[in-house]
Parts: structure tokens; sequence; C-alpha cells
């Protein structure tokens, strides 16, 4: 067995754990406040000292993307539709259980976190976590760090993990999107209908030029352009 196929195993092993011992690993009930964007935005120039007025907590959902343990309290870095934001979690605050069931989770796992923000030593603006929960165990670990997804052949039969590895992707994305939108509220304005036109279709038709054919292996049938 491969290297990727046991650490899928081995986090199947960890689903099947979770579900023993009573704990949803894919709830849908965490109420998000702010994104990680809005916190960068509205903390990001504050200082230090400025931060310990801030009294209020911020609720968050994202992707483990990265993972430091050091012993009694543990960093992270959590990715969500914004960014990346960084994460404390420690033993102290959280208490023995939630922080050994933290200790439980893998890179590329869902989480949604609560907490305060602060900077770190080094300067970073981080969430100190008080309160956490699982949103989605990852079976799947995500590719490889440094190099990310460069085969083309995944990146375009695999378009889930082409928005994971490269954000340049996710910003083409988002930006088409956009323009999409904004092209609909152009056409709308003035009184346009959009009607859809299928690409493929079982039955030619719609112009005098003889049909380009092809066939669809999946479901095996002829189709027409």
């Amino acid at each position: 067995m491969d290297e990727t196929n046991e650490l899928i195993q081995q986090r199947i092993r960890k689903l099947e754990t979770l579900r023993e011992e009573g704990v949803n690993p894919y709830p849908n009930d965490f109420k998000v406040t702010h994104t990680s964007g809005d916190i960068l935005k509205a903390f990001g120039a504050l200082s230090e000292e400025e931060l310990k007025s801030v009294s209020e907590s911020f609720c968050l959902a994202g992707r483990i993307v990265a993972i430091r343990n050091f012993g009694k309290a543990s960093f992270i870095q959590v990715k969500d539709r914004d960014g990346k934001i960084q994460a404390y979690f420690q033993k102290e605050t959280l208490g023995e259980e939630p922080f050994r069931f933290f200790k439980r989770l893998d890179i590329g796992d869902f989480v949604g976190l609560e907490g305060k923000v602060f900077r770190t030593k080094t300067g970073e603006l981080t969430l100190q976590v008080q309160k956490f929960c699982l949103l989605g165990k990852s079976l799947r670990p995500l590719p490889e760090k440094w190099h990310g997804l460069t085969d083309i052949e995944i990146r375009y039969r695999q378009r889930y993990l082409d928005l994971i590895a490269n954000p340049k992707v996710k910003e083409v994305f988002l930006t088409r999107a956009l323009v999409i939108q904004k092209i609909r509220e152009f056409f709308n304005r003035r009184g346009f209908c959009e009607v859809e036109t299928p690409m493929l279709h079982p039955i030619p038709g719609g112009a005098t030029a003889k049909p380009f054919r092809t066939h669809h292996n999946t479901l095996d049938m002829k189709l027409f352009l």
C-alpha cells in the first residue's frame, strides 16, 4: 500500500472512531460571523495594546492548511474564502478534553472556531481559540505543500484539487463569476431574456450546416454539436 492510500485508511479509521464516540463529523449548525478577510481588514492595523481593548468574540470557519504543535499549545493556519488566518490553541484555555480532541485533527479538516484576536510575539494577527468544533473530516491528504498541483491532466479533470492547490485559479473563477453576473445585470436592466442553448444534444438542429458528431463514452450516447 502506498503512502497516500495508507493516509486515507488512517483518516477513515479516525472517522469511524468519531462516529463510535457519538461525534458528528459533518455537522451543519455552526454559525459564522466573520471571515478571515473581515478580521484582517478590521484589526490588521491595530497594535498589540489596541487589540487588548477588543472584547468581541469572532466565529469563523475554514480548512486547516498547516499545524504547528508546541506541547501544550499549537498554531494552525485556517483557510476560508477570503484567505488565511492563524489560530492559537492553548490547553490551559480550552481544557484537557477539547485540547486532546484538537490533537486528533488533520491538515485538510474543516473546523469552526470561536475566539478573540491578539498579536503574537512575531506581530502576526491571531485568533485565540476559546471554543472549536469539527465541521468536516477530510479523508484525503491535500496536494504537496511546496510543489502544489502541477499535473495538467489532474488539474483539469479534478477541478476541486486545482482550486485548493492553486490560489490564482480560484481568483480566475471568482473573476469569471463576477463578470458573468455584471453582464446579466446589464442585459436584465434593458429587458433582455436569457435563454440557455445546449452545446451537445442528442438531436441535431438549429443550423443548416452539417452538425458535428461525437460520442459520450460514459453514457454511451451519440451527440451532436
